[in-house]
């Protein structure tokens, strides 16, 4: 990393000096006394570094570390080749800041572009923006994206991710838009209630594939009764699902969105992520963010420019969408990395590998007492009753270092496996439930 050179005393008097004042509080003359602090900060006293180390020792000896996990909803334990690290980790990557000046930001240009060129191959759509900040806020701008004078009212699946819902929602109440959440029947959208909803003020409507559950739609219907009303369709997606499965872009869908974690970002509390947008390239104008285009420079050399930026905050102000900054260009220099480091082939068997996993684990979970909810199509998350207390039974899971699945209810467990989740593992995951029904 680069180094901070700290100014001493005598060269901040020269500065003040320079600028005409005196003292620092000089400098701060124009804020007016009654919001001024005026008081030292509510901090401890200063540690030396070894008193600050052993602190910090005693409060990650706090953290819970399981040995497995078996937990999705929105955030995936996958495999992270070594090469992403070690790539995300150069210090040119690291420091690297958003390209106010492209001209001479062609590195970071061309690992947004090539990262562009990927996502949209995988997603089947034309264009993709530099990514913005989380799968949510990406489903939340593109419903925003399709609004306009005559329609203004944004549908949404109930078997959405109740956290996209919510970020939609906050969009709309800030935007004065008008949403309506159409329900859900036997874990996948109600078609008939759907087509109900979809009246000419609707501007679009949002599903995902899978959906909250891990359940496929039927898409095709989908698609069908929402293009024939004139809305638009945007589609969440997992982006490892998309290994296996037909493309937005094949489906019909006009935007594609969705968290890019499961592409080389570790599990955190609260990221930092990315939300991958792309869309057709009749909707490019409107994309928030940043666009990076190829091009050649006046010696004819292959070069990397900034295009179709006027919608940035400097030029549209309240009427910009999200911008790009540092935190989401790292990420989505990592996502770049993941999908040139895996390729499509080795996607596509991560893909079948969470897949297999997840029907194997439902199957020995079966035998014991907890039944699949719904009987429908599934990827790598599946919805079971308990025959227990589903608190009690994550309980002891924990206690063996194991994170068991996302409880919904007081008898329902969302259960999520990945390429990292071994059958010794779900095999002893289930003894261990097995043993706390017989207890």
């Amino acid at each position: 990393m680069g180094s901070y050179v700290v100014s001493t005393k005598e060269e901040q008097e020269q500065m003040l000096k320079s600028m005409g004042y005196k003292e620092i509080r000089e400098l701060f003359s124009m804020i007016p006394e009654d919001v001024r602090l005026n008081r030292e900060l509510n901090l401890p006293p200063g540690c030396s570094e070894m008193e600050v180390l052993r602190r910090m020792e005693e409060l990650a000896d706090e953290n819970t570390i399981f040995r497995h996990i078996f937990r999705g909803a929105g955030a995936y334990h996958h495999y992270i080749p070594a090469a992403v690290n070690r790539i995300a980790q150069k210090e040119e990557f690291l420091t690297a800041y958003t390209p106010y000046q492209a001209e001479i930001s062609q590195g970071i240009l061309q690992s947004v572009f090539e990262y562009q060129t990927m996502i949209c191959e995988l997603t089947g759509m034309d264009v993709s923006n530099a990514s913005v900040y989380d799968g949510a806020t990406a489903a939340a701008e593109a419903a925003a994206m399709c609004r306009d004078r005559k329609r203004n009212k944004i549908v949404v699946s109930a078997s959405t991710n109740p956290e996209v819902v919510q970020t939609i929602q906050t969009y709309c109440f800030g935007n004065g838009s008008e949403i309506a959440i159409v329900p859900e029947k036997s874990g996948v959208t109600d078609l008939e209630a759907l087509k109900e909803t979809m009246t000419p003020d609707v501007c679009c409507f949002y599903v995902q594939q899978p959906n909250f559950y891990g359940i496929l739609e039927h898409y095709e219907d989908i698609e069908e009764i929402v293009h024939k009303s004139g809305a638009m369709l945007v589609m969440g997606c997992n982006p490892i699902a998309l290994a296996v499965l037909k493309t937005p872009g094949e489906y019909g869908a006009d935007m594609a969105v969705g968290d890019g974690q499961p592409l080389g970002m570790p599990l955190g509390f609260g990221g930092p992520y990315q939300g991958f947008m792309t869309v057709r390239a009749s909707h490019a104008r409107k994309l928030p963010g940043r666009i990076v285009g190829e091009t050649t420079d006046e010696k004819g050399n292959r070069a990397f420019v900034l295009t179709l930026q006027a919608r940035e905050q400097h030029i549209r102000r309240e009427k910009a969408g999200s911008n790009i900054c540092s935190n989401q260009a790292l990420c989505t220099l990592r996502a770049a990395v993941y999908m040139a480091v895996m390729g499509s082939r080795g996607m596509e068997e991560a893909a079948q590998q969470c897949t297999a996993k997840a029907h194997y684990l439902q199957q020995e979970l079966d035998k014991i007492g907890y039944k699949l909810k719904f009987q429908q199509p599934f990827f790598h998350e599946f919805v079971t009753s308990t025959p227990m207390p589903a608190k009690k039974a994550l309980k002891h899971l924990e206690e063996q270092g194991f994170l068991g699945g996302l409880p919904l209810s007081d008898n329902e467990i969302l259960w999520c496996t990945t390429e990292q989740n071994t059958r010794a593992e779900m095999d002893e995951m289930t003894a261990i439930l097995k043993g706390v029904q017989e207890s």
